[in-house]
């Protein structure tokens, strides 16, 4: 299959490009300049109208949505199992906690990073204290889920929703109180970022910071 992530270093789509190595799977890697806005460029946006990123080409079919390119990867690569099976109550569990990523952490991301969006300049303060507020309760419900549930956020096995979180971790690294202050999440995290694939996706894209 011809395969082709677009996304930019650091953002949402460092999660996809970091299964598609964890999976083995061939691709072209395209980086978009942020600063010169080449994601608001016409090219881009004729594939992804909304102007963000990932976008996941596979075969001519356009895919968006990071937690919805993990989920289809996994799905497409059973062997590799990243997901349970349909229908059991453990895939259930698989989708609740990557819609918790998509739907809890993402738009609380958004509001700390993007605070004059939600009610304009003069809230921005207002906007990122509520941000954090909602960000730090998220942690701690994660720490007592790891904790009593762990060592991955299914048990036992490890899944897409593992990658998809440790990624959102990240974006925490210069926040207040980061995601790993909590000790059982950065265990967590920790023992991810031990991965082979984690390297790879971090010099592909030229990180260093979060190791």
């Amino acid at each position: 299959m011809a395969t082709t992530l677009y996304g930019s270093s650091s953002t949402a789509s460092l999660v996809v490009h970091w299964l598609l190595i964890e999976l083995g799977i061939e691709h072209v890697l395209v980086l978009l300049d942020f600063d010169t806005r080449e994601q608001k460029g016409a090219d881009y946006l004729a594939l992804n109208p909304a102007g963000r990123v990932p976008t996941l080409v596979i075969d001519g079919q356009v895919f968006t949505e990071a937690a919805a390119i993990a989920l289809h990867l996994a799905d497409l690569h059973p062997q590799a199992g990243l997901l349970p099976a349909p229908g059991t109550p453990e895939r259930g569990q698989a989708y609740r906690w990557m819609f918790w990523c998509a739907n809890t952490l993402q738009p609380a991301y958004r509001a700390w990073f993007y605070a004059s969006e939600p009610a304009g300049e003069a809230n921005t303060e207002a906007t990122r204290a509520m941000a954090r507020q909602q960000l730090e309760a998220a942690w701690q419900q994660m720490a007592e889920h790891l904790e009593n549930n762990g060592p991955y956020v299914l048990g036992e096995r490890l899944s897409v929703v593992d990658f998809m979180l440790v990624m959102l971790m990240r974006w925490s690294r210069n926040m207040p109180r980061p995601s790993d202050s909590w000790p059982v999440l950065k265990a967590f995290a920790d023992h991810m970022k031990a991965r082979s694939a984690f390297a790879d996706v971090y010099r592909r894209e030229g990180i260093s910071d979060w190791t």
